[in-house]
């Protein structure tokens, strides 16, 4: 009869106390959908049912310190059995990879969808939602299935391969709130262009995209503006970039026009063989001079100064990726899991963590009538850590003061001064050294 009642409970509560504050942006539908869209909803009772498996591989992104089965033991995220509530720790193993990364992948990109256009909307540019897109790599364990199905960068038949296998991550953000629109997983060795291509279609219509110089190609970039969708971007020209002066607009500010390659069209013979596009000179103090090019061509709707101005806010994506990497990874060597599709189901759980920790900054910054990005992330994400630490044990009542007082603490005493234009030139702190990298030998079969 007591197991029962407590079966009932549980499904009443439909997951973890400690995360009501979070489920009110991520609504039990979404997972239940994304369940059952991927086929991976649980047909049987499970001590570990499927919804309840996603909210343990958000909470490995919240969570970074703390070993799984203390989540699941902390979070009350295992259903009670008749011989206790303990689980053993190949059952969680077991129910990850049951679940698998496909409902995770379904349950970020439906959710960054909303919760970005949303967030776009308060934060636009001359009518224009603002987003970033950039690429980063991750470090992945150094398991055999790991480097194989990853890889990684390489320095030489010397050095041989890195030290750990990398993927390579390229995201889509808004850039005023650093909420994650979208984003691709990949092995080490396809490029950030290539994924830039296949998200594009996540670029929403009347949007500006900023981009690394890097992404400067006529296959990506021409394919984003075709239509009335009303898309443009803003880049940086490369030292080597050359183009045909058409117009002088104003002092350094010019319509020209670049040849679209011959290797370009081959590939797409869809691309013009000219690529009309506005270049923008300036030089800060003590910089050397630049160059900005974009596909917003009127100089009245879009003032030369206002977009100097606005690039530089593509740094953003850089604060971005280090909250991820620094702040939420803790500066660990690399994600937890041995196996690719542990990995890329615990990246997509960590983005779905930090989207959610951006979204309650956001709700704050709001209160506070200050930018998001105005929010210190470390000092927001201690205290939401904090919070959900507490909430063991606290009566549903107390729970609403609780997270008001977090709220204002938050608010009081994490708001950091207004972003200063970044001045310093980027620069490599630590260098590889010259010992020889250590290699686990390779496993035998029978032998631990």
């Amino acid at each position: 009869m007591h197991i029962a009642k407590s079966l009932a409970l549980a499904a009443a509560l439909a997951g973890p106390l400690s995360f009501r504050k979070f489920r009110r942006h991520l609504p039990a539908q979404w997972i239940e959908e994304a369940l059952e869209t991927t086929g991976t909803g649980t047909v049987r009772e499970r001590r570990l049912p499927a919804e309840r498996v996603v909210w343990l591989i958000i909470a490995m992104g919240l969570f970074r310190d703390r070993p799984i089965l203390d989540l699941v033991d902390k979070l009350d995220l295992a259903l009670p059995a008749a011989t206790g509530w303990g689980v053993a720790s190949s059952a969680v193993t077991q129910a990850r990879y049951r679940v698998g990364e496909e409902p995770l992948e379904w349950l970020f990109n439906k959710s960054g969808e909303k919760w970005s256009a949303r967030s776009a909307e308060r934060h636009r540019f001359h009518g224009l939602s603002l987003y970033g897109m950039d690429g980063s790599t991750f470090r992945v364990p150094d398991s055999e299935s790991n480097r194989r199905y990853f890889g990684g960068p390489t320095a030489g038949k010397v050095r041989g391969p890195s030290a750990y296998p990398m993927l390579r991550l390229v995201a889509l953000m808004v850039l005023r709130s650093h909420v994650v629109a979208a984003a691709r997983i990949t092995p080490y060795n396809v490029g950030e262009i290539s994924s830039a291509k296949g998200m594009s279609p996540s670029i929403p219509d009347d949007s500006l995209t900023l981009f690394d110089r890097a992404f400067l190609a006529a296959n990506l970039l021409i394919l984003l503006t075709r239509g009335k969708r009303n898309r443009h971007w803003l880049t940086r020209a490369k030292s080597n970039t050359k183009w045909v002066l058409d117009k002088a607009l104003g002092p350094g500010d010019e319509l020209v026009s670049m040849t679209v390659s011959a290797k370009a069209r081959k590939e797409d013979d869809s691309l013009p063989v000219r690529w009309p596009m506005r270049a923008i000179r300036y030089q800060r103090p003590g910089s050397p001079p630049q160059t900005l090019l974009t596909s917003l061509l009127d100089p009245k709707e879009y003032p030369a100064e206002e977009l100097i101005e606005l690039y530089h806010e593509r740094w953003e994506l850089e604060l971005g990726f280090d909250e991820v990497k620094t702040e939420m990874l803790d500066r660990e060597e690399a994600l937890r899991s041995q196996l690719p599709a542990g990995v890329t189901q615990e990246l997509w759980g960590l983005l779905l963590a930090y989207n959610l920790v951006r979204l309650e900054i956001e709700s704050i910054a709001e209160e506070a009538k200050v930018p998001p990005v105005r929010i210190s992330f470390v000092g927001a994400f201690r205290e939401i850590r904090d919070e959900v630490n507490w909430l063991d044990g606290i009566r549903p009542t107390a729970i609403v003061d609780r997270l008001r007082r977090m709220r204002e603490r938050i608010k009081r005493r994490h708001i950091l001064p207004a972003r200063r234009v970044r001045s310093y030139p980027r620069a490599v702190k630590i260098k590889m050294t010259s010992y020889p990298r250590k290699r686990a030998p390779p496993r035998r079969r029978g032998i631990p």
